[in-house]
């Protein structure tokens, strides 16, 4: 039976899960209207993967007895002022992610609440990958700098991302 705590901060983190899939498929939208076709398909994937996300939180609710209860998503950003702004604020967005799972962590201690603790291991796992690909995208893109001819070969790059991959 999943405490009434853990439940309310598990819907939180189900909302927040599915508002990066806001936030990555308005990238998507605006690597799209640069003719980033690679860089829309990667932001497309990792939408779809923080939708997989929330359902493992959506699942686990429900599997434990609790209610899932779904709020509002905010609207997204929708503009950058270049693609490695837009990966910039992808890795501030990661970054902000692993916070939230780690306070998840802590309070699943907290609360003595095991089942809550085996479960969120794999999102802690998760999020020092998922930083530590997108930090590696803007180092790249660092690298980079002003060279059209680079931006198109990333783009090329990371269009290549496999489902399942980062």
């Amino acid at each position: 039976m999943i405490g009434k705590k853990i439940e309310e901060a598990f819907n939180k983190q189900l909302n927040a899960e599915l508002s990066s899939a806001y936030i990555y498929l308005s990238m998507s939208a605006y690597f799209d209207s640069l003719n980033l076709g690679g860089m829309a398909k990667w932001m497309q994937m990792q939408a779809q993967e923080e939708t997989d996300h929330a359902m493992k939180f959506f699942s686990n609710i429900q599997e434990r007895g609790g209610r899932v209860v779904l709020d509002k998503i905010d609207s997204p950003k929708m503009e950058w002022s270049s693609p490695k702004d837009a990966f910039e604020d992808a890795y501030k967005h990661e970054c902000k992610v692993s916070k939230l799972i780690h306070e998840l962590v802590e309070l699943a201690s907290d609360e003595n609440d095991h089942a809550a603790h085996a479960f969120l291991q794999w999102f802690v796992t998760e999020q020092v990958e998922e930083e530590d690909t997108v930090l590696t995208i803007v180092e790249r893109f660092k690298m980079a700098g002003d060279f059209p001819g680079a931006i198109f070969m990333l783009d090329r790059e990371l269009g290549m991302r496999a489902a399942g991959a980062h």
